[in-house]
């Protein structure tokens, strides 16, 4: 039988790793398939951020607020919460959860973790408009990094884990991971992507969780963190929502903040890479010791790499579709064969007689 296979189109889509969503989580390091756990939403672009209604229209993705129900668990979770599947945890044990598609986050800013007990111990049916309570969160873990990248816990990342207390009563939980870009708060524009796992806790104590909080509500677009610049240097950050509940009958300790380490001085009298370099009424250095200065808006400019360019930072993701055709010389019979999956530039294979060219294209 003579086999032969061409490839009649490639397209490439923006997927990034700049925006993202939670889909898999770890369980006794094993990773569980998408999902599975975790519930699904149905906005038409998963990885695009949730922003506070207050943003101009055109910086809303898929019509998603931050101070509106999606904060929850996203667009649409509810909807899913009865074909999601229910994961049985130990007080004490680790929930992780990771991103899909290959991404990392590359955008400053925290990570979080919070619990809500359904009404009944009937996850499924709950929608999460309920109290929550934070059981983990992550700032800044490295003083001598950039405060507008690396310097963050999460920065180039795929995961974020929290314990659950050991305190914790047994019964059916949402678990809600959440991680806040706040690379344009100086614009009053930090991004929220949050997902939530559905969980049933044994083996778990008396312990009161608190304080206690509602999505929407929990955040507003007032708050600190969702006003700073993370582009002038290190500043203290003074994370978003309650304090950490780790267990007891105490409530949480009081809310921490990452500490301001200092920055060296600029060499040669230029702003570092990342800094202010112009803009309205900015009476600073106009010139980059490392990158290139670039207009951001009126009022900013920001040093920039050729890899960074711009606040919004997109990572192509190319999606290769080729239609195989194969053709049985005996018969002249004809089979089409369709199959996409992410590739990275140009590939070429032969396999059992079979010789297939692809390429990808940028739209």
């Amino acid at each position: 039988m003579k086999v032969s296979a061409i490839i009649l189109g490639a397209a490439a889509a923006p997927l990034a790793s700049a925006h993202y969503f939670f889909d898999v989580n770890i369980h006794n390091g094993v990773a569980q398939a998408p999902f599975r756990y975790i519930r699904d939403f149905t906005r038409a672009t998963r990885y695009n951020p949730i922003k506070f209604s207050s943003n101009p229209s055109q910086d809303i993705r898929d019509n998603s607020h931050a101070d509106g129900p999606d904060i929850r668990c996203n667009q649409g979770a509810f909807s899913n919460a009865g074909r999601t599947e229910v994961l049985t945890v130990n007080a004490g044990q680790e929930v992780r959860f990771r991103l899909g598609v290959g991404a990392t986050m590359e955008h400053p800013g925290p990570g979080l973790v919070y619990m809500s007990r359904a009404p009944g111990d009937n996850v499924r049916a709950y929608d999460g408009s309920g109290d929550w309570f934070k059981i983990f969160q992550e700032g800044v873990c490295h003083s001598n990094g950039d405060f507008a990248t690396n310097a963050w816990c999460t920065w180039g990342r795929n995961w974020v884990a929290a314990t659950i207390p050991r305190d914790t009563p047994n019964g059916e939980y949402l678990v809600r991971v959440e991680h806040i870009g706040v690379h344009r708060s100086h614009v009053n524009q930090p991004e929220h992507y949050v997902s939530c796992m559905q969980v049933r806790v044994q083996g778990g104590g008396n312990g009161s969780p608190g304080p206690m909080v509602r999505f929407p509500g929990a955040y507003r677009a007032t708050d600190a963190y969702a006003t700073m610049s993370v582009y002038n240097g290190h500043r203290p950050f003074t994370f978003p929502g309650p304090a950490v509940w780790t267990g007891g009958n105490s409530g949480g300790s009081p809310p921490p903040t990452s500490p301001p380490p200092t920055n060296p001085p600029p060499s040669g009298g230029c702003s570092a890479l990342y800094g202010q370099c112009g803009g309205s009424g900015w009476n600073g250095a106009t010139c980059c010791s490392s990158g290139t200065c670039r207009a951001q808006n009126e009022w900013y400019s920001q040093c920039l790499n050729w890899k960074h360019e711009g606040i919004e930072r997109e990572t192509q993701i190319h999606w290769l579709c080729a239609c195989i055709v194969v053709e049985q010389v005996n018969t002249g019979a004809f089979m089409f064969v369709m199959q996409c999956g992410p590739v990275d530039g140009i590939q070429m294979f032969s396999t059992d007689g079979v010789e297939v060219v692809a390429s990808t294209v940028e739209r």
